[in-house]
Parts: structure tokens; C-alpha cells; sequence
């Protein structure tokens, strides 16, 4: 069975909102999943040992994966998601990045360099994922 590691923002619920709907797209096609925030939970900034967890399990599901589905909305794409990505393409993992954002005229170009060339599939809608994560039921 396939393993996708979603990657993104999760500071606010809208964010928290579209990694789900990601979720149930790789559900639909029977892969298994892992969202940070669902399966290790929020933190709070000043609990070290809180941190400490989701970062450790964050590393743990990281290697079990296969793909990382990485939202890179914004003016510049998460840090964590940045090194999520860079963790995961050091281990040879595959790599979808997801840009949907009406700021952003051609998400090539507005990827930072070492962003964009890492990724094997770059989408723009929930369509083009789903049809791209069809690919791997």
C-alpha cells in the first residue's frame, strides 16, 4: 500500500481544511495517509516537549512514506513544509506540490528555485491531483 506523507501550512483552520480535503482524495483511492496535524496533533511554541514529538513522529512517517503531497500557497511556501520537502527528496520520496493561489500568475516561477526542482508533479487545482494520485492506487 501506498503511504502519502501530506505536507502544508497548519496554522489556521482554512489551511488545516484543504490538507483535508487532500486527505479524502488519497482516501478515495484507498492510500494511506498522514497529516500532521490529525495524527501528532497541534502544538503550542513554548512546550519544547511537545515539539520535540511532533517533530520526531514527523521524521518517523517522513521515511515510511513514498509521497509527499506539499501545499505551497502563499507568497513563499511554508518553512516546514520547505524542509519536509528537502527531508523527503534527500530520501528519494516522490514529490507533488500543490499551488492554488490567485496571487500567484505562474506557479513555476514562483516557486523558489530549490523548491520547484524538486518536485515530480506540479498542480494547480484538486482535479489535477486527483488525477494525478490516481497514478499510484
Amino acid at each position: 500500500m501506498v503511504n502519502i506523507y501530506i505536507a502544508g501550512p497548519l496554522f489556521t483552520e482554512g489551511e488545516r481544511f484543504l490538507l483535508e480535503k487532500i486527505d479524502l482524495i488519497c482516501k478515495k483511492y484507498q492510500l494511506l495517509t498522514y497529516l500532521p496535524h490529525r495524527d501528532a496533533g497541534l502544538f503550542k511554541r513554548d512546550e519544547k516537549k511537545e515539539a520535540d514529538f511532533f517533530f520526531e513522529n514527523d521524521i518517523k512517517k517522513l521515511i515510511e512514506s513514498d509521497i509527499i503531497i506539499a501545499v505551497l500557497n502563499g507568497q513563499d511556501s511554508d518553512s516546514g513544509t520547505s524542509w519536509e520537502m528537502g527531508y523527503g527528496y534527500a530520501r528519494n520520496k516522490r514529490i507533488i506540490g500543490y499551488i492554488n493561489d490567485i496571487r500567484v500568475y505562474d506557479p513555476k516561477l514562483q516557486l523558489n528555485a530549490m523548491v520547484g526542482s524538486s518536485l515530480d508533479y506540479l498542480v494547480t487545482d484538486l482535479n489535477q491531483l486527483e488525477e494525478v494520485i490516481q497514478q499510484f492506487k
